[in-house]
């Protein structure tokens, strides 16, 4: 039986925007710091379903855990006029942590949450505290991605689709990881379940530039994961953030592909908690 995914609290924002978003903190005490969690792009993607298995060793570890779904997914608001640019994503975010009154946090985003990450912290850099960024989008130009396995897979057959079936969203989330295991049923059926709430406009609208040339204007510590075996964002984005940022800490893992916190998740969560407690901010 599949297991529902969990739903937390909803954000009024403006344009009717209802944004999804789960508050995670510790049982006792003040939390250390607030986390803001961004997932990746995709059919079927969620907050959830792509930090389920971190959040609870932050939350140990005394943080506040916030896990948003970004407009266009989850169970958030999912408009099929709007243009789905970076600036949209991170205008949103922006309304949800002055609504949530949080003066300063660390913003932990995957692919295409890493470019917003990355767009939240140039746009508003005394608002972040740090960014840790796992295979981010953004650091290339749109034709690079394009031509990837991936990608290609993935606007293969159009969300809501009649093409688009179970076995081919299986065959997507293969494409994730290096090690098929990680592909669970369950896996599978939470993402089946929020592909029946979406449309199309997000993945056809989506405009995300390329941030290279401003990532010299990231004033904060980052915190880099990638996969040798990615196959949706180059492995070669490492390097450009290693050549661009000023103050970044570049992890490349073989055996791993576009998911390295499903893929290596004890390892990945160890290496962030690192970083956050002895990174000076």
């Amino acid at each position: 039986m599949t297991r529902p995914l969990p739903e937390g609290q909803y954000a009024e924002l403006s344009n009717g925007m209802r944004l999804h978003y789960i508050d995670s903190k510790p049982v006792q005490g003040t939390p250390i710091e607030t986390l803001l969690f961004i997932q990746g792009s995709g059919p079927g993607a969620s907050g959830w379903s792509n930090f389920q298995h971190n959040i609870p060793a932050f939350v140990a570890a005394g943080y506040r855990a916030i896990t948003i779904d970004l407009p266009g997914y989850g169970f958030s608001g999912k408009p099929t006029d709007a243009i789905y640019s970076l600036d949209y994503f991170v205008n949103y975010l922006h309304e949800l942590v002055d609504l949530l009154e949080i003066p300063r946090l660390t913003l932990i985003g995957n692919s295409l949450g890493g470019a917003i990450a990355m767009g939240f912290a140039l746009q508003h850099p005394t608002r972040t505290t740090r960014l840790i960024l796992m295979a981010a989008g953004g650091l290339e130009e749109r034709e690079v991605y394009f031509a990837t396995k991936g990608i290609q897979a993935m606007v293969k057959y159009p969300m809501g689709s009649a093409e688009f079936t179970k076995d081919v969203l299986r065959q997507l989330l293969s494409l994730l990881v290096f090690d098929p295991v990680h592909v669970t049923d369950q896996l599978v059926d939470e993402r089946w379940q929020v592909l029946q709430l979406q449309n199309p406009q997000v993945l056809a609208s989506m405009q995300i530039p390329n941030l290279a040339d401003q990532l010299a204007k990231l004033t904060v510590p980052v915190l880099a994961f990638w996969g040798t075996g990615d196959l949706f964002c180059p492995v070669s984005g490492a390097q450009i953030l290693a050549n661009h940022c000023t103050n970044a800490q570049i992890h490349t893992l073989t055996g791993c592909g576009h998911w390295v916190m499903v893929e290596h998740t004890d390892y990945f969560n160890r290496q962030c908690l690192d970083f956050l407690t002895h990174t000076p901010v």
